[in-house]
């Protein structure tokens, strides 16, 4: 199972420059990316509300700053994002040794899709989940023993792939194992203490975990 932006996809620009968009448009000081690694990971809403100065937080601010930074989104998700570098390799090789693979995610369901369907071969995922509404987000694990229970896969036959300590946290609450992937947006050290089972510093550092017959 994995996750989607820092994991499989690079979209910290296209993520920073609509929050950008939307900051500017409020007159509030807009950030650098190195910021936006520290405020993606746990929903959009959450982003916007990060994003914004903290005197300027009240509900319906966020509100109205999550609605602006999903519309700018909307039009330049695909501008930066690209996949990891051997992340297209790693994928095809997993699916020659019939490992079932699914993608969960905190980004809005139709965002997921319109990524996975844009950026990666959509034929090799069992399943692809982001959060519809009113739906849990990661560390609630309850998405990700959805996918488990649909699929009919012994829980701890499964590893989950992230790049976050929110991702430590939905498999560690879920039974799996956690593997925490250093090419993402946080660093090793927060992998680790949030209880990170294997850390990989490349895709293809996944391989051993899945041997070929």
């Amino acid at each position: 199972m994995f996750d989607l932006d820092g994991t499989l996809l690079d979209t910290l620009e296209d993520l920073g420059d609509a929050a950008n968009l939307m900051l500017r448009e409020r007159g509030f000081p807009e950030h650098d990316y190195a910021f936006y690694r520290h405020a993606v990971g746990d929903g959009a809403r959450m982003l916007a509300k990060r994003s914004l100065p903290t005197d300027r937080r009240d509900e319906a601010a966020v509100t109205e700053a999550h609605d602006a930074l999903r519309r700018h989104y909307d039009v330049s998700w695909d501008v930066k994002t690209h996949p990891y570098d051997g992340i297209l390799a790693v994928l095809d090789e997993l699916v020659a040794r019939d490992v079932v693979l699914t993608v969960l995610s905190n980004k809005p369901d139709s965002g997921v899709q319109k990524c996975v369907s844009r950026f990666l071969p959509v034929d090799c995922f069992a399943v692809i989940r982001g959060v519809v509404p009113g739906g849990p987000l990661k560390p609630d694990p309850a998405a990700a023993l959805a996918i488990v229970e649909d699929l009919q896969i012994p829980l701890d036959a499964w590893l989950y792939v992230g790049d976050t300590n929110t991702d430590m946290q939905t498999a560690r609450a879920a039974g799996m194992f956690a593997v925490g992937c250093t090419w993402g947006f946080r660093d090793r050290e927060e992998l680790i203490a949030y209880g990170a089972d294997a850390i990989i510093d490349h895709p293809a550092e996944l391989l051993p975990l899945f041997p070929a017959d």
